[in-house]
């Protein structure tokens, strides 16, 4: 099992408001004890990822509602699988159904496109990485559900390491200084340095400054495999990361230039959300 965001709680509770207000007032046409069962049922192909948000949906609405649920997070779904299956009091359970699609289909997409390019490197030495790109107030749970898929998590938010771009470089005064005011800042703190580099006169200074990670922003293939080959060739190596206009096109031929990792913006935002379907039967 993988650790749940400790902010799960708190992203349904925010969900949840922001959907009943002041209260679910179509539910209250339904008599207060009527029952129903229902299942929900995947449309597509998908990895699954959102188990712990629906779960966590109906707890806070009924935690009498009860759950059967027949795939893991992680676990790949095909069209028409039926994904769980649910059972309690209609009225939370017609109030909690938007909210735990929303939830499910969000998390399952983010989880599904990482999936297709961790797919796509398979036999590389390469990892994909995640970015900041995420939907504001659900970064934890689509960072969680990015290692559903396969990928790994960069950093969380900007306090749990340093990446040094462009801006920072020019208020540095230059690459070699902005590094070494990241090591004074960070101090004994285990914290690593990565800094974003353009040109390989870039990356050859970087490599004589020392950071941890050196990030190639928009480098053609070849000049990867020069990257990779001069870093190879140094006694003190660092970690290589390959960042934009990565597509599923293209994923491959990057990961086999040699570098260490790859950062997708787009598993984060650019994702459709999966087609998933709830169906009820109201006991007479």
């Amino acid at each position: 099992m993988l650790p749940l965001p400790s902010d799960l709680a708190q992203q349904v509770a925010t969900a949840l408001a922001e959907d009943i207000g002041g209260g679910d007032i179509t539910a209250q046409l339904v008599p207060a004890a009527q029952r129903v069962t229902g299942k929900v049922i995947t449309r597509e192909e998908a990895t699954l990822c959102g188990r712990p948000w629906v779960t966590e949906v109906f707890r806070q609405l009924d935690p009498a509602v009860q759950l059967t649920w027949h795939a893991d997070d992680g676990e790949r779904v095909t069209a028409n699988q039926t994904l769980f299956e649910i059972a309690g009091l209609a009225r939370p359970v017609l109030t909690g159904e938007r909210t735990a699609l929303n939830f499910l289909q969000l998390l399952s997409a983010t989880a599904t496109a990482t999936r297709l390019y961790v797919d796509a490197i398979v036999g590389t030495r390469c990892a994909i990485l995640d970015t900041r790109k995420t939907v504001p107030g659900l970064r934890t749970a689509q960072k969680y559900a990015v290692v559903c898929g396969g990928g790994h998590n960069y950093r969380i938010g900007l306090f749990d390491q340093v990446l040094i771009k462009e801006n920072h470089i020019a208020a540095a005064g230059s690459l070699t200084a902005a590094v070494a005011a990241a090591r004074r800042a960070t101090g004994s703190r285990k914290v690593a340095v990565d800094v974003e580099v353009e040109t390989m006169e870039e990356f050859e200074e970087a490599l004589r400054a020392g950071p941890d990670i050196v990030m190639l922003d928009e480098f053609s293939l070849a000049d990867m495999r020069a990257a990779v080959a001069l870093n190879n060739s140094t006694g003190h190596r660092v970690a290589v990361e390959a960042s934009g206009s990565v597509t599923l096109d293209n994923v491959r031929s990057v990961a086999e230039t040699g570098v260490d990792y790859i950062s997708i913006g787009s598993i984060t935002k650019h994702v459709r959300a999966v087609d998933l379907s709830m169906r009820f039967a109201f006991a007479s």
